[in-house]
């Protein structure tokens, strides 16, 4: 027979777990524990509308569907009995290091999912020594976006604006500034259907109609920070002719201001202009990837914008290993689009890519908690590529590689 007592608070006092010194906010974010939990907590704090322009993407979002299946088909064969104690994280991306595989990639209208926008995200990636990307719509001035940066890797992605003079300005502007590299976007000659936007009518700056008053409402740090702050406007291209400027729908930004005419002789003349290393994004078919290594760009990003342009194209996860296979000894190639964890960071390194960008994952932090929810999804997914590595048996992310370890992670059918 088990001697039983009394309860006494002497006796379990010990054992209640407080926290002291942290906000409920910082609370409430560290017990996000996945990429999917900050979604959650982004979906409560911002209006359906704003959190749609984050998570939806093309017409039915197959693609978007797809992308997410590839990596839950990825089958990993680790190696046991490897001394795993220490595991390097470190890589170079586009001839710099960088302290993890992956980059903040470039994400529009950012100071519309947090005031803190583009500063936020900036000051996070320094902090861990990993490259930023601002977006030509960002919501940021290029020149403040430098400063919040400080030291830290910066890279400018460019759509092209229909006044070249413009894109020229831009360019000048980021070299000034330290952007080291640019992300030219091909995949946008007009902008995809985004149904969930159409129907939601949002627009930048956000339009105060009754509806969105009312879901407004029901997200009060959102509304706080609309009402006693600037509204979110197109500061990375600063103002003028051939750009919106007041409020616009946003399916119709691109029509306005994107110039669908550029093709690969253009490289040429961003060569000139930016005299540095270029990287295309939006690379969808191998024949391309091989076009733009001939035109010797430094980089591609295999990449179906998240799903968000032309539905129903290819899963970039399930492209990768063919464009490693035909240019990635002559440039390097990068992939994003439906990475929501670390363990994706390491399948796709270990399908040959040389690095990847993480856009949705580290806006659902920054809808969630500003700066510190942009933090936490770092965090979240700096473990995970740590933790995968180690249950792998790998100790640097050289070993990642198909060339090192081949049969490491596969696709199943």
């Amino acid at each position: 027979m088990v001697k039983r007592t009394a309860p006494r608070w002497s006796t379990f006092a010990p054992l209640l777990q407080r926290r002291t010194g942290t906000s409920w906010r910082q609370r409430r974010l560290d017990g996000a524990v996945d990429i999917h939990d900050l979604a959650r907590l982004a979906h409560r704090r911002a209006p359906r509308a704003v959190f749609d322009y984050v998570d939806g993407a093309a017409s039915d979002e197959v693609s978007k569907a797809r992308n997410a299946e590839a990596f839950r088909r990825v089958e990993f064969s680790p190696k046991v009995l490897r001394d795993v104690e220490t595991v390097s994280t470190e890589t170079t991306i586009l001839g710099k290091p960088s302290a993890m595989p992956f980059a903040f990639a470039p994400t529009g209208f950012t100071r519309m999912m947090h005031t803190q926008g583009e500063p936020a995200v900036a000051r996070v990636a320094a902090r861990a020594g990993i490259p930023y990307a601002l977006s030509t719509v960002g919501t940021t001035s290029i020149e403040e976006v430098a400063a919040a940066s400080g030291t830290g890797r910066r890279w400018f992605q460019l759509y092209v604006v229909k006044d070249r003079e413009r894109s020229r300005d831009m360019l000048q502007r980021a070299r000034h500034n330290g952007f080291d590299v640019l992300i030219l976007t091909v995949d946008v000659p007009v902008s995809g259907a985004r149904l969930r936007d159409a129907r939601s009518g949002l627009s930048i700056p956000p339009s105060l109609t009754w509806r969105t008053f009312v879901n407004g409402a029901l997200h009060p740090a959102w509304l706080f920070d609309f009402l006693t702050t600037p509204p979110p406007n197109f500061e990375t291209m600063g103002s003028g002719d051939g750009l919106p400027s007041s409020t616009v729908q946003l399916g119709t930004t691109s029509a306005a201001a994107f110039d669908s005419s550029v093709d690969f002789d253009d490289l040429s003349w961003f060569r000139d202009v930016w005299q540095g290393p270029i990287v295309v994004k939006g690379i969808q078919r191998v024949d391309d990837a091989v076009r733009c290594a001939d035109l010797g760009v430094e980089g591609i990003v295999v990449s179906n914008h998240g799903g968000r342009q032309l539905d129903r194209s290819v899963s970039t996860l399930e492209l990768l290993p063919d464009v490693v296979a035909a240019v990635g000894s002559r440039t390097e190639v990068l992939v994003d689009s439906g990475v929501r964890s670390g363990a994706d960071v390491v399948a796709a390194m270990a399908l040959g890519a040389h690095g990847v960008l993480v856009g949705r994952a580290y806006l659902y932090g920054l809808m969630a908690g500003g700066e510190a929810g942009v933090q936490r999804a770092f965090d979240l997914l700096a473990q995970d590529v740590r933790r995968s590595m180690q249950l792998l048996g790998v100790n640097s992310i050289a070993e990642l590689s198909p060339a090192v370890n081949p049969g490491l992670v596969r696709l199943r059918p």
